[in-house]
């Protein structure tokens, strides 16, 4: 009986506060069970890489690649943060220095070629003969793919494709998905061939592992919270899978190593070093206000129009995670004023579509609930503000200077999380525009270096 261990994160976000624990683990874990003669592998299941994080903005992800290097994974497949937060240029580069397979069935370049970063799946062999096949999808958001010049695939339908065609080749197969629970669940019904399904996007957790007929299903949560573990017993007379069983390893139960929380500090300073690029100089200081607006939502609402060209702008006054001072804007002051992986999105929409959206805004319950998901990297929603879109004394809607009326149309520059269908179920269907790679921080920095390009800094002295 062979026993092989296989160890995996997911959801990670760049949330490195338990990565010295697990980095020590992972490391010590290998070395036990490989002196025990069993066979590990790792692997993590996407979304280690988020922008919201000043040590992977200022590395351009690359920072996490080295960490994953250290740890030892042996596999990665991407998740949306990887894949839509980053330009296609950005995203063909992270992984150059990787020593590890990055598996990903369901993305091509719009030619139908696969990456060259990537392969379809991989088939590992162990010291004892056993074919592990691995196959590995994300999550499908088909328009923001495509703006970024890439081609995604539907991803259950691509795995089960991918596992037909080696299940004869392999005597496990395993399955990296990062398209979120209901999907998996799916797969495991639909593509009994596959024996493991490590799962993420949906941050769900599974304590012990579940099975759905003889797949079984393990996953981790977020943040690094839990690591997975899958002990598979495998019969080498009769080539079948004795037994399966997961587990979890909480990180706040795992010993700190005071070495590896130094050498992890030392590491994300890098990052921190890279984002002090100035930007442009503020001549005052530009305020915040999370019920209202403010001379920092103004200047933001101005960006938006100054970029998009859209007839008006909305956005929510939760986005700001403080004021912006003035004097010097580094990187790091508009990653820590703005750190969401959110993109602008200029919408369509008939004027009695723009009335209905208008007043819906005006919920006054919005501006106190909290948010979570959609990019969103704060707390509350605060305070739906707009730019250029206004109503007169009579009580007439206004975009820029166009009254809005049925029959006419306009266009509405707002954050992807708008877009979804959470707060206005109908934007899910009106016609859309992303504007991409661009990410909210890099148009308002745009338009700092435009709008003050003539503030007069004070000079520098060498003292």
């Amino acid at each position: 009986m062979e026993t092989i261990h296989i160890y995996h994160t997911n959801d990670i976000h760049s949330h490195f506060e338990n990565w010295p624990q697990i980095n020590r683990l992972l490391i010590d874990k290998r070395k036990e069970h490989e002196a025990a003669g069993d066979t590990f592998y790792l692997f993590d299941i996407g979304d280690n890489v988020d922008r919201s994080h000043a040590f992977t903005e200022g590395t351009k992800g690359k920072g996490n690649i080295r960490l994953l290097n250290e740890a030892g994974y042996d596999a990665v497949t991407i998740g949306n943060n990887e894949g839509i937060t980053m330009s296609k240029e950005a995203l063909s580069s992270l992984y150059d220095d990787a020593e590890f397979d990055i598996i990903l069935g369901n993305l091509v370049d719009l030619d139908g070629e696969f990456p060259h970063w990537a392969t379809e799946y991989k088939i590992y062999v162990t010291e004892k003969g056993t074919k592990i096949g691995v196959i590995g999808a994300t999550a499908l958001y088909t328009q923001f793919y495509a703006t970024l010049g890439w081609k995604i695939l539907p991803p259950r339908e691509k795995l089960i494709e991918i596992a037909e065609k080696i299940a004869s080749k392999t005597d496990i197969l395993i399955c990296l998905s990062h398209m979120g629970l209901n999907e998996d669940e799916k797969l495991a019904k639909e593509c009994p061939l596959i024996h493991v399904i490590l799962g993420a996007h949906t941050h769900h957790l599974f304590t012990d592992g579940e099975f759905v007929g003889h797949t079984l299903l393990a996953a981790t949560g977020k943040y690094g919270d839990f690591t997975g573990h899958v002990t598979i017993e495998f019969d080498e007379v009769t080539k079948q899978i004795a037994n399966m069983e997961a587990t979890l390893y909480p990180s706040e139960t795992l010993p700190v190593n005071e070495d590896d929380v130094q050498k992890l500090n030392t590491i994300l300073d890098l990052g921190k070093q890279a984002m002090q690029e100035k930007l442009f100089y503020n001549p005052s200081l530009l305020k915040q206000n999370l019920f209202a607006p403010s001379p920092l939502s103004a200047f933001f609402g101005r960006s938006l129009i100054d970029y998009t060209k859209a007839d008006c702008a909305m956005f929510n006054a939760g986005i700001f995670l403080g004021s912006l001072d003035s004097g010097w804007v580094t990187k790091e002051d508009m990653h820590s004023l703005l750190p969401h992986p959110i993109n602008v999105c200029v919408i369509s929409l008939e004027g009695t579509e723009l009335l209905e959206i208008h007043e819906l805004s005006l919920n006054e319950d919005w501006p106190k609930i909290t948010v979570k998901g959609l990019g969103f990297r704060g707390a509350l929603m605060g305070a739906m503000l707009y730019e250029r879109l206004y109503k007169n004394r009579y009580g007439q809607l206004f975009a820029g200077n166009r009254e809005v009326v049925p029959g006419e149309i306009y266009t509405l520059a707002t954050l992807d999380m708008f877009t979804f269908g959470f707060f206005f179920p109908s934007l899910q269907y009106a016609k859309k525009d992303y504007y991409m790679p661009e990410l909210i921080r890099d148009i308002a920095s745009d338009y700092g270096r435009k709008y003050f390009k003539e503030s007069k800094a004070p000079p520098e002295h060498n003292l």
